[in-house]
């Protein structure tokens, strides 16, 4: 991405907390091929009606994580009609596992004094007594950059310092991925259709004779959530550091604008 000047670089990349600029966690994993997204950008046909699906589902996905916060701390939020689904689906489930968010750390923003960047995590949270990093996606899967961002929180968090300044209650000890989707099916093949961001995504069921083209019977909007535990992120921090280096290696032109140093 080409930028105006040195502070369009550093506002777009990145976060300065006290007088120290640090790296985004995301925009570092932006260095990484996603195949899915270029899938994406094709199944569209147009980079600039694939912008406003992404920016459009973005809007989705904050509705999502609002109410899912909402719904976790026992907050007064207003749900959208457009998330509804997902949110009553999480409210039935979180009754099951009782995951405890903490009200204070809800979209708490972090930071590595050792690796040098920074990011804001969705939640801190209690599940089944361990106490780690609890990430919200909207997909229809897990994927591999979700270990790697993940993985950045927990290195982050567990250095002495930014726990001390954080206030943490306790070690990390885990991390996990909550995933809050919502599709409707089909009553006669029992695909699949997710609607997010404007663009509709149809999967097709186990059942091999699915049907035609136009000739599905969609039932309602339903909620699906799962959530999965990545307890092992050793060697997802290591390949979070590399990813780092070769981020700084792309943008080199501008970090030595700014005079950034880690």
């Amino acid at each position: 991405m080409r930028y105006a000047n040195a502070e369009e670089f550093k506002s777009h990349n990145g976060y300065t907390i006290g007088d120290i600029w640090y790296p985004r966690v995301t925009k570092i994993l932006d260095i990484k091929a996603k195949p899915g997204l270029d899938n994406f950008f094709k199944e569209v046909g147009s980079f600039e009606g694939a912008e406003d699906i992404k920016i459009r589902s973005a809007a989705h996905g904050t509705l999502v994580h609002a109410a899912v916060q909402g719904i976790a701390t026992g907050a007064q939020v207003a749900i959208s009609e457009e998330v509804r689904p997902a949110a009553e689906a999480f409210e039935v489930f979180n009754k099951e596992r009782k995951i405890f968010f903490y009200p204070e750390f809800i979209e708490k923003q972090v930071w590595s004094i050792r690796y040098r960047y920074a990011g804001t995590v969705d939640a801190l949270a209690e599940v089944d007594g361990k106490f780690g990093v609890l990430d919200i996606k909207t997909s229809t899967g897990f994927y591999p950059e979700y270990n790697l961002q993940t993985a950045a929180y927990v290195s982050a968090l567990q250095e002495y310092q930014v726990r001390k300044d954080l206030g943490l209650p306790k070690e990390i000890q885990s991390r996990w991925i909550l995933r809050v989707n919502q599709h409707k099916l089909c009553k006669n093949c029992k695909s699949t259709m997710r609607e997010k961001g404007g663009w509709s995504k149809i999967r097709n069921g186990k059942n091999k004779s699915s049907c035609e083209e136009g000739q599905h019977v969609w039932g309602d909007t339903v909620g699906d959530i799962e959530l999965r535990e990545f307890p092992y992120f050793f060697n997802d921090i290591k390949a979070f550091v590399a990813a780092k280096t070769l981020w700084e290696w792309d943008n080199n032109y501008w970090l030595r604008n700014i005079g950034y140093s880690r």
